[in-house]
């Protein structure tokens, strides 16, 4: 599940989460490269042999998704040539982030900032907090009252994946989410098979698992696929019209293909003949929820909307 998880956020933050087209992206050794290298070559312009896009740092991302700099960071400063002085910055920046994130909404309260260092700078960081690295002036006091988790290498990296990926998913969810509106979708006192169906509400307080903007997408999707259902698969030879449903989650609810073949057949009704037509409407069996999802995907592929999606 975390693999799958992990897939989907590298392909949607390569294709879609900066400014000036892809950045391919590896969780995390990109985004930690990106954070040290990026100020590193502003410190070091002339020294340093690798060269660096500085529009592509991670800090930059968040400002093209967020249409402002996290307070307290600039995307390109310098870093410290010390060791140690550096990872106190690093840490620092971490902490804003973090802070910054948490205040717009953001679930990262198991994220440590040490968790986002790279490892040379985590081994720093466990050298001070533990008393066994000197020779800067901050290092003689510990980062926090806080109690520490010592890592070892294997077990850091693991849990730096982890991190990493909860970041980029809370970034998604606090910046990109919200931009959903309700402009232009049907009103379901017009859809038959929605009048006596329970609603869901998207007032924020009304679920413990999705957010408001989460479940505007849920009742985009019911709307939609009642106003599609009988248009997509009024021809069908393989089941008829499909029924009604009510979808209430992204996962079991859209297993078999259906669903989100409807929403693109309102925006691509092309398809419907050339793909849609030829999925069954009533899948049972394993091979017609596959037969379904192909169908699906090389539907997205006849669009070139290419974004990795397996079937």
């Amino acid at each position: 599940f975390f693999q799958k998880t992990l897939s989907a956020v590298k392909s949607w933050f390569t294709l879609f989460g900066w400014s000036k087209g892809q950045n391919p992206v590896s969780i995390p050794h990109s985004l930690r490269r990106d954070v040290r290298i990026v100020q590193l070559t502003i410190a070091q312009e002339k020294n340093f042999k690798q060269k660096v896009d500085k529009d592509k740092g991670f800090y930059e991302m968040i400002l093209h998704l967020n249409g402002q700099p996290i307070p307290g960071i600039a995307a390109s400063q310098s870093l410290s040539p010390d060791p140690v002085e550096r990872m106190f910055q690093l840490h620092r920046q971490h902490s804003e982030l973090l802070s910054f994130l948490k205040g717009q909404g953001a679930y990262l309260s198991h994220v440590m900032p040490e968790f986002l260092l790279a490892p040379e700078d985590y081994e720093i960081w466990t050298e001070v907090n533990t008393g066994l690295r000197r020779g800067s002036m901050r290092s003689s006091g510990k980062l926090s009252a806080r109690p520490i988790f010592i890592l070892e290498h294997r077990t850091f990296e693991t849990m730096s994946k982890r991190a990493w990926t909860d970041v980029l998913l809370q970034v998604y969810k606090v910046f990109v989410l919200p931009r959903i509106s309700s402009r232009g979708v049907p009103d379901p006192s017009s859809l038959e098979g929605l009048q006596n169906m329970p609603g869901i509400k998207s007032e924020p307080l009304c679920s413990n698992v999705y957010s408001r903007y989460e479940r505007a997408v849920l009742i985009w999707l019911n709307k939609q696929y009642e106003k599609n259902r009988k248009i997509v698969w009024k021809d069908s030879q393989r089941g008829g019209i499909p029924p009604t449903r009510w979808i209430v989650n992204f996962d079991r609810d859209l297993l078999d293909g259906l669903v989100l073949a409807a929403q693109v057949a309102a925006y691509c009704p092309y398809l419907i003949p050339t793909h849609f037509i030829r999925m069954y409407t009533n899948p049972r069996t394993q091979e017609q929820f596959l037969h379904n999802c192909l169908i699906l995907v090389k539907a997205l592929h006849s669009i070139s909307l290419d974004i990795d999606i397996k079937v």
